[in-house]
């Protein structure tokens, strides 16, 4: 059985997105250590949250919440960092709960954040992705984002041999309303 499988999906009706609070960051570092070559720190998630970004909690939404299960509306599912600019949403974190992957959680959460960019008269969508991460390259991807450059260097690779790895720049145009 895939690890995926022994998490039941079925009630979930949306995803709550709550405003990240310090309170939340033992949980999503939790994620964070286990999900990244290079970790964002704690004081990268207090910076971002001192600054004003946008971040957000995943959690589900349940019919009937079950305790101390992935169905308890206070376990942690995924998150989100944000950085709003004049003309561009820039997509700074996304991650989901590695138990939780392959589910259609960050497909849903992309369309909830474009959702936002569109609510907010925000015309683009911005992120960087590792070429390595060939998953989350192929979501977004599929999702409609296009390669518009490279940051070289731009990841930490390897902490010992300071090796850096380059970013794909990717966006997508959000249609607006008139």
């Amino acid at each position: 059985m895939a690890i995926n499988e022994s998490v039941p999906t079925e009630g979930i009706s949306e995803l709550s997105f709550l405003p990240m609070q310090s309170a939340d960051l033992d949980a999503v570092l939790a994620i964070e250590s286990v999900s990244h070559i290079h970790p964002w720190t704690k004081g990268n998630f207090e910076d971002s949250l001192a600054a004003g970004h946008w971040a957000y909690c995943i959690r589900p939404q349940v019919e009937q919440s079950i305790k101390g299960s992935f169905l308890d509306p206070a376990v942690l599912w995924a998150y989100c960092i944000l950085f709003p600019a004049v003309d561009e949403l820039h997509l700074l974190n996304i991650t989901v709960s590695p138990k939780l992957r392959k589910l259609g959680l960050a497909t849903r959460m992309m369309g909830a954040i474009e959702g936002v960019a569109a609510q907010q008269n925000i015309p683009r969508i911005l992120l960087e992705v590792r070429p390595s991460n060939t998953g989350a390259f192929t979501l977004y991807q599929g999702l409609g984002y296009e390669q518009i450059g490279i940051r070289k260097n731009y990841y930490p690779a390897d902490g010992q041999s300071g090796a850096r790895e380059d970013a794909l720049v990717m966006a997508k145009s959000i249609k607006l309303s008139v």
